[in-house]
């Protein structure tokens, strides 16, 4: 077995169990305990597991750990395409959008039309980077865009009470949240204290919460919340959703208005398949009217 897909396992052993032990990973592949800790060490530079004593860990295994945002993005990035052009489904012309930092919503940004007249409000320094105009084109992005400015953060969000106020003046017709952790008890968490508070602020400028939430996230919880499940009006995850614990989705299914699950590109063909959408409630969402507009 190549080192590469050696390392490909064990990423996956401790997504799935948390925490690994190098005696235990030498046994099963039947390698030295050398070569499994330079599997962890490589692992642990490139920011995908936390070297530890005997083993390694998740990222997320400490509540106060903020990934940078470049180790984030190269981690379940199919599932986070897929969520990415679901949630896109949403969108209508003439919104005003709020879009937190996160690097699933970064995909949600790189995707928007622009001949849709919409207003997007982000603390997200690579979500606004990634709405600008073309450089070099001369032309316009084809999207107001308004940074709400702040401390910047490991994962490229601004945060701060600078970053609050200015949110409070915005009024939203959808705000597309990325989720550090997904937990049926805790709700949607952050591991940034300053960052919670500037997306709880977003909750509440916003006519509508959409989540959009990879597999890997059900069960994390961060150090600081943002809002319990029940303030979610649509949840956009994988349909991973489905391995993380028995009875994660009905669980979901019944703290959330709206459940889309999408089903991660298959090995034929590269592309994910339709999303299920599954709304248990009569609270089922509706696409809001932009603000302005007639019905």
């Amino acid at each position: 077995m190549l080192a590469a897909q050696r390392q490909h396992l064990i990423l996956q052993e401790v997504h799935n169990e948390g925490t690994v032990r190098v005696a235990t990973l030498a046994a099963r592949f039947d390698v030295s305990e050398m070569t499994i800790r330079r599997d962890i060490d490589a692992l642990d530079a490139g920011g995908l597991v936390l070297r530890v004593h005997g083993g390694a860990a998740r990222t997320d295994s400490f509540s106060a750990l903020e990934p940078g945002f470049a180790n984030k993005s190269a981690f379940a990035q199919p599932a986070k395409a897929a969520i990415a052009a679901e949630a896109l489904k949403l969108v209508r012309p003439g919104m005003t959008l709020l879009i937190s930092g996160g690097t699933t919503t970064f995909e949600l940004a790189r995707m928007l039309p622009r001949n849709f007249d919409l207003t997007v409000a982000t603390n997200s320094v690579m979500v606004a980077s990634s709405l600008a105009a073309r450089e070099g084109t001369g032309e316009d992005s084809g999207i107001r865009t308004l940074v709400l400015g702040g401390e910047r953060t490991p994962s490229e969000a601004l945060v701060g009470p600078l970053t609050v106020q200015a949110v409070s003046t915005i009024a939203a017709d959808l705000c597309f949240m990325g989720a550090h952790g997904l937990d049926l008890q805790a709700g949607i968490t952050s591991p940034n204290i300053l960052e919670a508070e500037v997306n709880a602020a977003m909750v509440r400028a916003s006519s509508r919460l959409v989540v959009l939430a990879d597999s890997s996230k059900y069960g994390v919880v961060g150090l600081a919340g943002i809002c319990p499940l029940s303030a979610v009006h649509i949840l956009v995850t994988d349909s991973g959703i489905r391995a993380a614990s028995t009875g994660a989705l009905a669980a979901l299914r019944k703290a959330v208005s709206e459940v889309r699950t999408v089903r991660l590109p298959n090995s034929r063909n590269g592309h994910a398949e339709p999303a299920s959408v599954i709304s248990p409630n009569p609270r089922q969402y509706q696409p809001p009217v932009p603000k302005g507009k007639a019905p």
